[in-house]
Formats: structure tokens, C-alpha cells, sequence
């Protein structure tokens, strides 16, 4: 798996975490890294990176996904979309160096993987429309 994509899996874990538990994403951060044992992995930078980045601008990416969601609230997304989207809609927005597709193609990878058989078209539609903003 590469480095990037593993920054982004261990972004979604701390998400998803402090979703579930309604706590904000820097605490659980806190305690991920408090746990995770050393040496700490390359990735953990990048990854420290995304979750920071997405609790900085929350409310602005949750804007978004809500705008940009035809027919769905963040409420009612499953918890792995809705913080798939969070890291995509911020590596489209805040990060330069990450093209576009790169961010996209990710969240939908990772989607794949971890969620329901719809989540990869749900997600790729979304951040798409997000992207077209974006680059306006």
C-alpha cells in the first residue's frame, strides 16, 4: 500500500473515531499517537497532517459535502463516506501538491475497501462536483 494511501487509511481511523464518539478529531489524534509504538511509521506526518487539516476547516468542508450531496445529508451518509469525503474535499481544496484525480481516486480506493458496494460511485459523483468548484 502506498505511503500516502496508508496516511489516509490512518486519517480515516482517527475520523471515524471521533465521529462515533462525538469527540473532536484532535484528541483522538492525540491518544492514536500516544499508541502507536515507535519507531513511528514514514506516513504518520502526512496522516497527522490530514486530520488536522480536516478539524481546521470543518464546517467549510462539511458545507460543501452537504452542498454538493444530491439528495443526502452528512447525518445520514455512512460514517467511512462522510470522513472519506472530509480528507478528499480537504486534499482538493488545501493541498497543492495532490492532484485533483489522486484525491478523488483515493477516497473512492478506499471506499471500495471499507464500505457499502454504492460508497465508490456515491463518492467519486460528490468529489467530482467538489472538484468542478474547486477549480472555478
Amino acid at each position: 500500500m502506498p505511503a500516502r494511501r496508508k496516511a489516509r487509511k490512518r486519517a480515516l481511523d482517527v475520523l471515524f473515531e471521533a465521529d462515533l464518539r462525538d469527540r473532536p478529531p484532535v484528541e483522538v489524534l492525540a491518544g492514536y499517537i500516544e499508541r502507536i509504538e515507535k519507531p513511528r511509521p514514514d506516513h504518520l506526518g502526512y496522516a497527522v497532517g490530514l486530520v488536522e487539516g480536516v478539524a481546521g476547516h470543518l464546517d467549510r468542508i462539511d458545507e460543501l459535502i452537504s452542498s454538493y450531496a444530491e439528495g443526502w445529508t452528512l447525518d445520514r451518509m455512512p460514517v467511512v463516506d462522510r470522513n472519506l469525503a472530509r480528507i478528499a474535499v480537504y486534499e482538493l481544496l488545501y493541498i497543492d501538491e495532490i492532484d485533483d484525480a489522486v484525491a478523488i481516486s483515493e477516497a473512492v480506493e478506499l471506499a471500495r475497501q471499507m464500505s457499502t458496494d454504492d460508497s465508490p460511485r456515491f463518492l467519486n459523483g460528490l468529489l467530482g462536483r467538489i472538484a468542478e468548484y474547486a477549480t472555478r
